[in-house]
């Protein structure tokens, strides 16, 4: 069995969480909790391409708000 994450020919979202991490999601897989569809019903390279473009700075959304409050 293929990986679903991995198959070229398959139709994909790109999912947001609350901290501002981004994932590739099969689209005939349900979103899990806590997600949000950004992209969707789009190719493979599309979808890695947007989220390269999109999440520039991995650091999750609360480790960002707590060194900010730190300076």
């Amino acid at each position: 069995m293929t990986n679903p994450f991995e198959r070229e020919d398959g139709s994909y979202h790109v999912l947001v969480n609350a901290e501002g991490q981004y994932s590739l999601w099969p689209a005939y897989l349900d979103v899990p909790g806590g997600w949000e569809i950004r992209l969707t019903n789009e190719t493979r390279p599309v979808c890695l391409e947007y989220i390269e473009t999109n999440w520039r700075d991995m650091r999750p959304e609360s480790l960002k708000q707590a060194e900010a409050a730190k300076k």
